[in-house]
């Protein structure tokens, strides 16, 4: 069972699960030197326009119940990548074929990671 003490976390793995996003991944790298930021958390959508309607959820989401706005979002052109920076989190947002590609969890073999499981 994942348990975080991290709102802004919780609360974007809420705006994924509000638009369906799916195979979500926390990797914790707070106990990792010399990272840039504390967590990544990555997803899946079915398509760009999915894509882009998780990256939407998750901006409000942060927004309105954990206070927290990205400081960047870059990839929305071709919505196959959306990375949203939250400075302490990073939150990448793939399309299946993406994500397959960069493989972003296998990048961080001594990282703690957590599976979310799907909501169907």
């Amino acid at each position: 069972m994942y348990r975080s003490q991290n709102i802004l976390v919780d609360k974007i793995i809420e705006g994924i699960q509000e638009k369906k996003g799916y195979d979500i991944a926390v990797v914790n790298l707070e106990n990792i030197e010399e990272t840039i930021c504390n967590y990544f958390i990555i997803c899946q959508g079915n398509s760009p326009s999915h894509v882009t309607a998780i990256t939407e959820s998750v901006a409000k989401f942060a927004r309105e119940q954990a206070g927290a706005k990205p400081s960047a979002v870059d990839g929305l052109r071709n919505a196959q990548w959306v990375a949203m920076d939250y400075t302490d989190v990073i939150v990448h947002i793939f399309t299946p074929d993406a994500h397959e590609f960069y493989d972003l969890e296998n990048l961080w073999t001594d990282a703690d990671i957590t599976k979310i499981e799907d909501i169907q």
